[in-house]
């Protein structure tokens, strides 16, 4: 007889889950690129996070939908096979253990780096830097690899800790600001003039990578009580509340410190606007909370890469599946999938110094030169549209609203990201794109499935 998870998770806890999985680095690193680009127009950055919260809330709602119709998803792989069929899904799964989980793991470690950086007074780009992000890429694995028990309680404690920070600038930093004067300021003067629209898309893009994982919160869908009424409301109202969370951390910033200092400031500006806020000690500690927080992602992150190739294994795809889906007794973990993953992250981690920290004039790829914190994710927008698109073709049981209206707005949102993206990182895109089919055309040589006899299948 099939046991089935229980029932155990009600609406109020459901959208706490999801505030969590989602708020993570991304608001830290991101909210500093936001302001930059959109030249210190406040106005303009806040219409940012609202178009990336808006986007995020559609295709939150969209899957949430499907989530409901396919009780046994779990992932975006898991949605693409659904809708569109195994090999889809494969080429999919292929793309996030190849490319996306690697990277933003990679990216994941430099960021905690930096601003460990930034607190012990180091440079960002210089080999310090390189060799802590090397130490918590590392340290990360080694968690998930000698005890994934501590490792999801550490992953648990600093979704905590995460939102320690950004409540308390949000909230004092916001009635300081305008106690002060120092928020008026800021909105009513414009640091730089910029092409609105190129400043936007920029901007948009860029709040994608601080947006990103609300998709894995679908997988609460067997767990949750009544869940065709509550996983909506809770994807629903769980990204609205981090949307309104996120702007305002971003006006708290804003009444700390002028949008001049924050932008001059560099990777320094966050810090400059805690101190300001609480004391130089205070502001110390609190920013020390921004770094766990940090790590906390960098930890939920490694998870997913040390499974990306053991994903597709399980499933009988991919190189040597036999040999990649085979799991330790002991820690039960799959050890050759865990430790090319490490290895993919350390490529990337390489790559992303080298295409993006280093002197332009200098670059180490020259011409392939991309970011790779932005670039994947929008990947994962434009993946989402075939999905959509079967979803309104196939699911005729729906009522209009949930089977046409919301996927066109969540198509229309993909579409924007992408279109954003373009103007945004303009001829890297093309640069990226290359390097992204040259990945997925060595996908398609290990494409054919294979018939797997171990008991070691994936559930």
């Amino acid at each position: 007889m099939e046991v089935k998870l229980e029932k155990k998770y009600g609406l109020i806890t459901a959208i706490a889950m999801v505030v969590g999985i989602v708020i993570g680095s991304g608001v830290f690193f991101k909210a500093e690129k936001v302001l930059t680009a959109t030249g210190g127009n406040l106005t303009l950055g806040i219409l940012a996070w609202v178009i990336g919260g808006i986007i995020m809330i559609s295709c939150a709602y969209t899957f949430a939908v499907m989530a409901t119709k396919y009780e046994k998803v779990n992932g975006i792989v898991d949605y693409a096979e659904a809708t569109m069929g195994e090999k889809y899904g494969y080429y999919v799964g292929w793309f996030m253990a190849l490319i996306y989980y690697p990277t933003m793991t990679s990216v994941l470690a430099w960021v905690s780096a930096r601003y460990t950086c930034v607190l012990l007074g180091f440079p960002i780009t210089g080999g310090e830097c390189m060799t802590i992000a090397c130490l918590y890429l590392i340290g990360s694995f080694a968690l998930n690899a000698l005890s994934p028990v501590l490792s999801g309680k550490f992953l648990v404690s600093t979704t905590v800790i995460k939102l320690i920070p950004l409540i308390l600038m949000a909230i004092i930093g916001t009635i300081v600001g305008i106690h002060s004067g120092m928020t008026m300021i800021n909105f009513t003067t414009v640091v730089k003039k910029v092409n609105t629209a190129n400043a936007l898309f920029t901007a948009v893009v860029a709040t994608a990578f601080a947006y990103e994982g609300w998709i894995i919160a679908t997988s609460i869908n067997a767990e949750l009580k009544d869940a065709k009424k509550n996983l909506p409301l809770a994807l629903v109202g769980g990204t609205f509340i981090i949307m309104v969370v996120y702007i305002l951390y971003y006006m708290g910033l804003a009444g700390a410190v002028t949008n001049q200092v924050m932008m001059n400031g560099g990777e320094a500006g966050a810090k400059l606007a805690f101190q300001k806020i609480f004391s130089s000690a205070g502001g110390t500690i609190v920013f020390v909370f921004v770094i766990i927080s940090c790590l906390g992602t960098l930890n939920g992150l490694m998870l997913g890469c040390t499974r990306g190739i053991y994903s597709l294994a399980a499933r009988g795809f991919g190189p040597k599946p036999k040999i990649f889906k085979q799991i330790d007794s002991e820690t039960n973990m799959p050890t050759n999938s865990s430790i090319l993953g490490l290895l993919l992250c350390a490529i990337w981690l390489v790559y992303f110094y080298g295409a993006n920290l280093t002197d332009p004039s200098k670059s180490w790829f020259g011409f392939f030169c991309f970011d790779s914190s932005e670039l994947p994710i929008v990947t994962i927008y434009a993946l989402y549209i075939p999905i959509f698109i079967m979803m309104m073709k196939k699911e005729k049981d729906l009522n209009s609203f949930k089977r046409f209206i919301m996927p066109i707005i969540s198509l229309a949102g993909c579409l924007f990201m992408i279109v954003a993206a373009c103007f945004s990182h303009r001829i890297s895109v093309v640069a990226y794109l290359i390097v992204f089919a040259i990945i997925m055309a060595i996908g398609v040589l290990f494409s054919k499935k294979q018939i797997l006899t171990s008991k070691n299948q994936l559930n």
